[in-house]
């Protein structure tokens, strides 16, 4: 039940990237688009805090506005990429915040610089490369560099969401906040832009973008919250694989064997990222298990004595 949960999210937001893309193609502008993809969240969120009665007091607001600043600037940036580029490579960009974050690791060093770590790096910024080299244009690498970017920012915005979680915030306070921060963000877009979407197939897409990104939203909460976390979190690379299918089915794209080769060593590298750093966790939570262990049996003896 948890893979097909993770599945569904993942369906749900290859669909929206779809969606994004019909909407920009029917003049829909990047504040509307950031707009319904936020809306949906605040507008569940409040209901459910309302039906609730739970307070909205954040722990840490210094830890949130950095979180927001990061995810939102990410979400802006991808939806740019998603703008100009086929849909398989801006997704497959998007999704590279875990090399961001081993890449990261290995600057910081210590332990962290471990052999499996920097194949992974490596591994993946060559399929970064190989997603790149055949598939953009000249036009196209400003918009490429906007995906990386989102990418990297992703990153930044994860390991602020693993220190929110690390002090007890809760994550529906975490994602209303941030989601809050995204409507207020396109909000500002559209005072210097205005509205310009009139056309009902438009309007329709904003819609669909919105709602596929919701119920893509729950579905990845309710897949973390039910089993291994290593598990979801590398299903998310199949976000990548839906999205070359409906790029394939609808804009008739079709990616070189470079960028194919690209994509997977993205995928693979990402895996291997994850693992890496669950299966870190996991032998730093038995150590303590057994220091803990080690304690209270010296604690035992020397009472006994």
């Amino acid at each position: 039940m948890q893979s097909l949960w993770m599945l569904l999210a993942c369906a749900m937001f290859a669909m929206m990237g779809a969606f994004v893309k019909v909407a920009a193609s029917l003049g829909a502008s990047l504040p509307e688009i950031v707009l319904f993809r936020g809306v949906p969240s605040v507008l569940l969120l409040l209901f459910w805090v309302r039906s609730t009665h739970r307070a909205i007091r954040p722990t840490s607001w210094r830890l949130h506005v950095w979180r927001n600043v990061a995810g939102i600037t990410s979400m802006w940036l991808g939806f740019y990429a998603l703008f100009y580029l086929p849909l398989p490579t801006a997704t497959s960009l998007n999704y590279t915040a875990p090399l961001f974050i081993a890449g990261w690791l290995l600057v910081a060093g210590g332990a962290q610089r471990d052999p499996v770590r920097i194949l992974a790096v490596v591994a993946g910024f060559l399929g970064v490369l190989g997603v790149l080299r055949p598939s953009i244009t000249h036009d196209q690498w400003f918009p490429a560099f906007m995906g990386l970017g989102a990418g990297a920012l992703a990153a930044i915005a994860m390991m602020q969401i693993r220190q929110l979680g690390r002090i007890g915030e809760p994550e529906w306070l975490t994602v209303l906040l941030f989601s809050c921060g995204v409507v207020i963000s396109s909000l500002v877009g559209l005072s210097f832009v205005g509205w310009h979407t009139h056309d009902p197939l438009a309007l329709l897409s904003l819609t669909g973008l919105g709602s596929a990104g919701l119920v893509g939203q729950l579905a990845m909460t309710r897949a973390f919250g039910l089993g291994s976390t290593l598990l979801t979190a590398a299903l998310q690379y199949m976000t990548i694989i839906f999205a070359a299918l409906i790029g394939v089915v609808f804009w008739g794209d079709r990616p070189a064997f470079l960028a194919w080769a690209g994509i997977a060593l993205i995928i693979g590298s990402g895996l291997l990222s994850i693992w890496r750093t669950y299966s870190e966790a996991r032998m730093l939570r038995g150590a303590s298990v057994s220091a803990t262990a080690q304690a209270a049996t010296v604690i035992q003896e020397d009472s006994s004595s």
